[in-house]
Parts: structure tokens; sequence; C-alpha cells
């Protein structure tokens, strides 16, 4: 359920092609465009997924690789405008990215929405600094843009919120004094409509954070309230925490995921949350009220 109330939408007619429609981020984003009357092109890489882009609610489907270029500008073929977001911790994200956009200026795609990464210039980081070539490519084409600087993600505690309430412990791989700024894709799916389907949000670059950077100890407190028992707040060897995560011991998921969390043991990752409160004209979602969903079996989240 929505916790907020609803925000003002407006309507289109618009045909925009959702790059990785079957996931679960993106997934978010179909909808939103739906509901304000764009025919939605879900692209996927396997025909294996075409029943989860439909279920999220594209009209059509295309099936295309990230990589070849060719595969691209036919699914661009009709298409007004692009909702990208990159595949995390890809080794060749840079790359792809790039392809797209050149692909959209081939296919005379008139605007594109990049979901790119809040800190794109840390270059510690390989996830985010691949995404500042892609903002690269996008200011220097002829398309008009809106690019996005989401923080982490609300949905990522799904996956251990069953074991969180079994257990009564949160662990994760830093300092449980590490401040983290988070968001709700949710709201990052409905600032992206906005930037598809009006023209408000042209040409800006966008950090989009919910209220609240808070530690460890913190989100604990927070749990502990949601779920009326206590939940302790440890920190976990990030071996130790990768091997039960299933993370492979090679490639750049695990290489990328280690680096990401030296930099929050360090430095925490937080941001600001004015500028969602402004595009959206309501109250971002809270961490609280997300957590009181998925205490209640919420099968969406």
């Amino acid at each position: 359920m929505d916790q907020r109330g609803s925000c003002k939408v407006s309507k289109t007619g618009t045909r925009i092609l959702a790059v990785g429609a079957a996931g679960k981020f993106a997934g978010l984003v179909v909808p939103e465009l739906v509901k304000r009357g764009a025919i939605v092109r879900g692209l996927t890489t396997t025909a294996d997924h075409e029943e989860e882009v439909k279920n999220n609610g594209a009209q059509e489907v295309a099936i295309g690789d990230l990589s070849d270029k060719d595969g691209l500008w036919a699914a661009l073929d009709g298409v007004d405008s692009i909702f990208y977001i990159s595949p995390v911790f890809a080794a060749d994200q840079a790359e792809m990215g790039r392809n797209m956009v050149e692909a959209a200026q081939g296919a005379d795609v008139r605007r594109i929405v990049f979901s790119s990464v809040i800190h794109p210039i840390l270059t510690a980081i390989d996830n985010h600094a691949a995404k500042a070539p892609i903002e690269e490519a996008i200011v220097g084409s002829d398309l008009e843009y809106t690019i996005l600087h989401p923080t982490l993600f609300y949905e990522n505690y799904a996956t251990v919120w069953p074991q969180v309430a079994k257990t009564g412990v949160f662990a994760e791989p830093y300092s449980a004094d590490s401040r983290i700024g988070r968001v709700d894709y949710r709201d990052v799916a409905e600032v992206a409509a906005i930037a598809l389907t009006e023209d408000r949000l042209l040409y800006g670059t966008f950090e989009l954070c919910a209220e609240g950077n808070y530690d460890r100890h913190e989100v604990a407190a927070i749990m502990s309230d949601v779920l009326g028992r206590e939940i302790r707040a440890e920190r976990v060897p990030f071996e130790d925490w990768a091997e039960k995560a299933g993370i492979p011991k090679e490639g750049p998921v695990r290489s990328g995921l280690k680096q990401m969390y030296a930099w929050y043991d360090t430095h925490g990752f937080v941001g600001n949350a004015l500028t969602l409160r402004a595009i959206l004209g309501c109250e971002p979602r809270t961490l609280r009220a997300y957590f009181e969903e998925l205490s209640a079996g919420d099968r969406s989240l």
C-alpha cells in the first residue's frame, strides 16, 4: 500500500523503451509509465523473460543485447524515449551505455532518462565510476535527457528481512556506525516516469534520497519497533557475508561489493531528501513504512 497518498499524474501517448523491464527495478518504472498513458516496449535479453516483462505492464517486448548495436536499433524502431538502467556490476557497463546512446541517436529517439547512481564521481567504486562515461555520452548527445542519481534502495532489505525477523540480528559487512542514505525505488520510478512524460525535469541531474541517513543501530531500532521485538545491529566480515549470500568468488559482483562496503566503512554514504520531495510534491516513502509493508507480508516488494 502507498503510505504517502497520491500525487498528480500526467497523461501521454508516447512509446517508450524500458531497458531491463523484466527486472525488479526497471519493472517498477513500467507501471508508472502505463499509468501515464505511455506505450511501453520492454527490452530484455532473452525470450525467457517475455512473460515477466508483460506482467510488469509492458504492452510490447523487444529482445536485445546492450552490446549489440544492430539489435538495439531494431528495438528502438518507432520509439520516442528510453528509460535506461545499467546492469549492476557488469564489467562493460560503460560500453553498453554508450552503445545505447549511439543507437538512440541513429534511431531518431528524442529523449533518454538514465537511472544512474548517487556520487558517480567515486572512482574507488567501479560500479559508480562506470556510470560517469554514460552520463558524459548522454550530455554530449543531441538527445533530451534527465539523469537520476538514486542512493541505495530500500528494496535491498527484502532479501534479508526474513532472516532478521527470525534471528533478531541485522548484520552487514561494514561499520554499524556508518550513516547510509536510502530511497524506495518506487519513488525513483515515479520520478523517471515524470521525466519521460513531462518536460519539467529536462536537462537536470537529480539526487534522489529519502529522509534519514541512518546508521545500522538506528535501522535496527526501527526494525525493532515494527517487529515488536529487539533487533541487534552487528557487523559481519565481508568474506563471511559474501559466502552466506552466495556471491561468486570470482567476477565483478564480489569485487564491486567489496569496494562499495570498504567505502561505506570509512566514509558512509549519505544524501539529501530535498530534491526528491520537491519533484514528487509530497513526502518520499519512509524506511519505517517500507518495513511495515515487509512485516505485513506484501509480496509485491
